[in-house]
């Protein structure tokens, strides 16, 4: 029988403290080693690895069977549970002694998430979303905040330098008018951070392109049980809800939010012919 969403949760929490744990061993450390994996703005460390050995190991042993999806170690399995992994959300970040990364683990069945979790170990706040709802160490989230751009604070993961690839002028323009449209823009360099940010009132809105399952799958599960907005788009085209963690393009804002810049950039965006990376 398959674990209850609320089982599921309690697993992530257990594997992503762990994982948290041993990240923390290389936080700030001088001698860390970074290796690259596409290019210069993607890299790995030792950590990221270890982190994720964890959380599979953790996940192996109470849910034997399970189909885990990591950034770091790929697909295994076929089980009815599937897991996302992202073992340091935010690597760039981790690397540079900059404390705004995460660990994050989700598990879906047939093709939606039930659970999922998003941990930040220097912080030590677990974000975590079951069927009772979205919570902060144990406390309700309620995605609330400011609804209008002249007084919402907003941190995108754009532009970043996909973006710029295809439709340069667009995307910097586009940003220059984020940047004269909202009350505040910034910029954490962690998907989960951002859609957790949201999720707690602490932020606005967020969009991104060219994220990855496990990049999204436990924030994103957090924000709408929080009550927030969470759409997905493709080739110009909003995409129906059903299982958009699977969706590389992504704009999630608090409850009641009215942001036609951001839908319009997302409909720009999201239409351009590079594919990106998955």
């Amino acid at each position: 029988m398959t674990a209850t969403s609320v089982r599921l949760a309690e697993i992530a929490e257990t594997a992503a403290r762990g994982a948290g744990a041993i990240a923390l061993e290389g936080f700030r450390v001088r001698d860390l080693v970074v290796d690259e994996k596409r290019d210069f703005h993607d890299p790995v460390t030792l950590f990221d690895k270890r982190s994720e050995e964890h959380v599979r190991a953790v996940i192996e042993r109470e849910v034997p069977g399970s189909r885990i999806v990591g950034e770091e170690g790929g697909s295994t399995g076929d089980g009815e549970v599937t897991w996302y992994i992202d073992p340091i959300d935010g690597t760039a970040n981790f690397a540079s002694g900059i404390a705004l990364w995460t660990v994050c683990v989700a598990a879906a069945i047939d093709g939606e998430v039930v659970a999922g979790v998003v941990y930040d170990p220097v912080a030590d706040q677990m974000f975590r979303a079951d069927e009772r709802g979205a919570f902060l160490d144990g406390e309700p989230l309620r995605a609330e905040g400011a609804t209008t751009a002249e007084r919402a604070t907003i941190v995108p993961g754009f532009v970043s330098h996909r973006d710029l690839r295809v439709r340069r002028a667009d995307a910097l323009d586009s940003f220059g008018q984020l940047l004269e449209t909202f009350a505040h823009v910034r910029t954490f360099g962690s998907s989960a951070i951002s859609l957790c940010h949201v999720a707690a009132g602490w932020a606005d809105a967020t969009f991104s392109l060219g994220a990855s399952p496990w990049d999204v799958a436990a924030a994103a599960f957090i924000l709408k049980r929080a009550g927030g907005d969470y759409r997905t788009y493709d080739a110009g085209d909003e995409l129906p809800a059903a299982s958009d963690h699977l969706n590389a393009h992504y704009f999630g804002a608090v409850r009641g939010a009215d942001f036609p810049l951001i839908d319009r950039i997302m409909r720009q965006q999201s239409g351009r012919r590079e594919p990106l990376a998955r």
